[in-house]
């Protein structure tokens, strides 16, 4: 009938007051229109339910039912308004939460199987005795479902309707709903039903199936194709470790789809290794930012610190529209990644990146008891395309926008990356969490992928030369020529054969070629040219030559990759049946 994680009381009607002939109200109790309420009222619209929302607008004075006992308020909102249908004797009313409530079914199955119970007054029930533990013991013992009273549903009919019984009982406004109903009649779900039912949100009723995919995607969504002047954007770029192939990250931000007019860059460089590569792209592209804020290493500000400053200064700009949080490990090659974001039309929302190859992404879809990463059922289908929507998350890094209004409102009272003891990563995923607002993130484009900066050596003179095994699409992209693809076309011509077993075809970028030479160099440990050469395993060179050996600048393993990816597929086009593995068979 119904999905809830904390507000699931159900008031039933008399036995006289049959499915068939009852009129089905639902009362629902908020206060705002948050994540939660639109989730809700989705449902309630699909399934054209009659809906009274009590105290919208109104201040609430309920206590902080996040934390502790509260939430008498909405018992004295239902008070007030079942004086309006207490004369009413074929009507069916359902109280419910609306934050934390998805609706599966549709009124006639709920009526239906509403009667079914013959009882005129039905709580839902779950597996947490809250608030008051002591109060477990007087609980019924069950044989199938749960125990405990769930706060979150109501059923009624004509003047049994709870309305004598709730005259009888002054509630104040910061009671604990569940005691209040435990106490007479003999609940809060923990963070981790509230995550379950934001799983279960991505696909109750129909938010994603197998046959049609996603179901709510295009609702709700933003027209950016208009006239008007596009939102202003704070961009907030950090670099906050050594990260492979920075230069390329820079300039994507110089070749958004998007007015540079629009954007407000801020840049926290937090490596003395990158400060060339971000001055080399501030005196290019000043032109297109203009007002960047950029701080370098040499103010030692913490990461936390910097991120901080970054979105306050969204918070503060009455005219800043959305936030974008990015990472330096991150690529991102879909120019329109803003524009596509922001049609999206969602609080906080990211970008579905992974590494080339792997499932290690950017978003987590559980969280484990104590906080942490929890692989759920979809998220390698997720990762991996072969289920595409909008999937709410209960974490997201690396990447993300947020809307400037929702920093300025429901996320302004709290700290979004300071807190003693925790990564700003999880400080600011936790505190989203706990304002209600859902964390989306986004696989109907592709975006882009994760560089991987585990291994990345900047003693090199230049390190994104040994990145061919963990970011080889970064790596072909800088360091392969542009024309190499062109050799596996029709073209047999385009490899030119000046002389017998020689061949002429592009193989590496200008690039390689001059930070090789470069690396070379530097290195500088020339042979003597002689046939001695106590390199060699024999010490003997046949064919002396003025070299340097790829292994002197521990660049073997990259070589012979690199000829295994790219030389071994022309051989094979030049020499049908070549095979390029070599097997040792022995046979005794």
């Amino acid at each position: 009938m119904f999905l809830s994680a904390v507000w699931a009381l159900i008031l039933t009607a008399p036995i006289h007051c049959r499915a068939s002939m009852a009129e089905l109200l639902v009362i629902t109790a908020a206060t705002e229109v948050n994540d939660g309420y639109l989730r809700f009222m989705r449902t309630i619209r699909q399934f054209n339910y009659t809906v009274q929302v009590l105290g919208l607008g109104e201040e609430w004075k309920g206590g902080d039912v996040a934390r502790t006992v509260g939430g008498g308020q909405k018992v004295r909102w239902l008070k007030k308004e079942l004086e309006k249908h207490k004369d009413k004797q074929n009507m069916v009313i359902m109280f419910v939460d609306s934050y934390d409530v998805i609706l599966a079914s549709g009124p006639e199955e709920l009526l239906k199987k509403f009667s079914r119970f013959s009882h005129r007054v039905v709580f839902s029930a779950e597996g947490f005795c809250w608030p008051d533990q002591r109060l477990a013991s007087k609980y019924p013992v069950v044989h199938h479902g749960k125990r405990y009273l769930n706060s979150g549903g109501v059923r009624v009919c004509g003047r049994d309707m709870l309305f004598e019984f709730l005259h009888k009982y002054c509630v104040t406004l910061n009671d604990n709903v569940t005691l209040f109903r435990s106490s007479v009649f003999k609940k809060w779900s923990k963070r981790k039903e509230k995550l379950q039912l934001n799983y279960l949100g991505n696909y109750v009723p129909s938010a994603w199936t197998y046959e049609h995919g996603c179901g709510i995607c295009d609702d709700d969504l933003l027209d950016l194709n208009g006239d008007e002047e596009m939102p202003l954007v704070h961009v907030a770029v950090f670099i906050e470790q050594p990260t492979p192939f920075l230069e390329e990250f820079l300039e994507r931000l110089a070749t958004l789809i998007y007015p540079h007019t629009r954007l407000r860059l801020f840049i926290h460089n937090n490596v003395v290794y990158h400060e060339q590569h971000v001055e080399q792209f501030w005196t290019r592209h000043r032109s297109l930012f203009p007002g960047a804020r950029i701080i370098g290493p040499e103010e030692n500000l913490r990461q936390d610190q910097a991120r901080t400053m970054a979105v306050e200064a969204c918070k503060k700009d009455v005219s800043c529209d959305y936030f974008f949080s990015i990472d330096s490990d991150v690529a991102l090659t879909n120019p329109d990644v803003l524009r596509i974001l922001i049609e999206e039309n969602k609080a906080v929302i990211a970008p579905m990146l992974s590494r080339h190859g792997k499932l290690w992404s950017n978003f987590w879809g559980a969280l484990s008891p104590e906080g942490f990463y929890s692989r759920s059922e979809d998220y390698i289908d997720i990762v991996q395309s072969k289920r595409v929507g909008l999937w709410n998350v209960p974490y997201i890094t690396q990447v993300y926008l947020i809307r400037g209004e929702t920093l300025r409102s429901r996320l302004a009272p709290v700290s979004l990356y300071q807190q003693e003891g925790m990564d700003p990563d999880m400080i600011f995923c936790k505190s989203v969490r706990e304002q209600g607002v859902f964390m989306f993130v986004s696989n109907r484009d592709e975006f882009g992928r994760l560089i991987s900066s585990t291994n990345y050596n900047i003693s090199r003179l230049h390190p994104d030369m040994w990145q061919i095994f963990d970011n080889p699409v970064d790596w072909r992209e800088k360091y392969i020529h542009e024309d190499y693809s062109k050799i596996f076309e029709d073209d047999e011509n385009f490899v030119e054969q000046p002389c017998p077993d020689v061949y002429w075809f592009p193989a590496f970028s200008e690039r390689m070629c001059d930070e090789l030479v470069e690396t070379m160099e530097d290195f500088g440990g020339w042979s003597g040219g002689k046939n001695k050469d106590e390199r060699l395993s024999g010490g003997y060179e046949n064919v002396p030559t003025v070299d340097i050996h790829m292994n002197q600048i521990q660049y073997e393993k990259e070589w012979l990759k690199f000829l295994k990816d790219y030389i071994v597929p022309v051989t094979e086009k030049l020499y049908p049946g070549y095979y390029p593995k070599v097997y040792i068979f022995i046979f005794l």
